[in-house]
């Protein structure tokens, strides 16, 4: 019983372990092999406070392709809107539930606290301050696509946000690995990611780059990334920060600098405002295969999640 709520829970074996687990749920997925039933008899707790497509989904199809069934929970389910504690709530759970996929969109100290039992796992489907299942799934992507991870080359352009904190933690834990994120002035990382993720870097040799300007990019880059301006569950106190977006859209002159990248998105997308609907709907796009590696990450973390620890080689 192992829980996954931040990319620095994870060992640099684990990690490699969970990538490489998802490409191969993903592999027997396309040649329709039966996947068995590693989690038959399991109950899977399905948590959401904020709205989600993808992540729910996939956990919850995930889930039941792995032979668990699932319970889920919305918004207004919980006794929490009476005043339970977080801490009950989790100690309730863990006498019923496997495992709890939780969304809170809040801070992560509300899932530490369910995490405080010896009984269930807890599985982080998106905090305020980190998104660690989207980074698998975005790892999973470029293993698929490239064959490897250690040295990889990749631009992210946009916000700060969990989706790229959780991407800086993990490719900072690639060898060789170059992360550069072109963010608007004033909505970069949080230092504390930054510091967790140069330390990281350090010990690897992988480079990290921050800058706020969209000038020389660099040509080697292998992906170009990006997210949507306006992160699920969260609103910008500046009512003029489209103006200092707008520098920082993906659109086809990029690639005039980066000729030779791919382009991933970890959607919901909108067209006309991050990414223009050539580079999304273009052949240069990846992204819904990003998307589907959602389910095939989303089936390696509830496999590992209740599986015995293992030590695997990078991929």
């Amino acid at each position: 019983m192992r829980h996954l709520i931040s990319i620095d829970d994870l060992t640099d074996d684990e990690l490699y372990e969970l990538v490489r687990r998802a490409a191969r749920f993903g592999a027997g997925l396309r040649e329709r092999r039966p996947t068995g039933d590693p989690l038959a008899g399991q109950v899977v707790g399905i948590y959401f406070r904020r709205t989600s497509t993808r992540t729910r989904t996939a956990f919850s199809a995930g889930a039941l392709r792995l032979g668990a069934r699932t319970v889920t929970f919305g918004p207004d389910d919980l006794q929490t809107n009476t005043g339970e504690t977080i801490g009950d709530t989790g100690a309730v759970f863990s006498r019923m539930l496997d495992a709890l996929v939780a969304r809170t969109a809040a801070d992560p100290a509300e899932l530490r606290a369910m995490a405080a039992q010896p009984r269930m796992s807890v599985v982080n489907a998106m905090t305020a301050d980190e998104h660690p299942t989207q980074a698998l799934a975005d790892l999973t992507t470029m293993l698929q696509r490239f064959g490897h991870l250690d040295g990889l080359r990749v631009l992210y352009v946009g916000e700060g946000n969990n989706t790229a904190a959780a991407l800086a933690l993990a490719m900072t834990r690639l060898p060789g690995a170059r992360l550069e994120l072109r963010t608007p002035p004033g909505y970069g990382l949080a230092r504390s990611v930054l510091e967790r993720a140069g330390a990281s870097a350090g010990r690897t040799g992988a480079t990290l780059i921050e800058r706020h300007d969209m000038a020389g990019l660099p040509r080697d880059t292998q992906v170009v990334y990006t997210t949507r301006w306006q992160t699920t569950g969260t609103s910008k106190p500046d009512p003029n920060w489209r103006e200092v977006f707008a520098p920082f859209q993906v659109h086809a002159g990029i690639w005039r600098d980066c000729p030779k990248a791919l382009f991933m998105h970890d959607l919901p997308a909108h067209r006309g405002e991050e990414v223009t609907a050539e580079v999304l709907d273009g052949p240069v796009s990846i992204a819904f295969d990003q998307a589907e590696n959602k389910l095939t990450s989303a089936m390696a973390v509830l496999d590992w999640c209740h599986t015995t620890p293992s030590t695997v080689d990078g991929p």
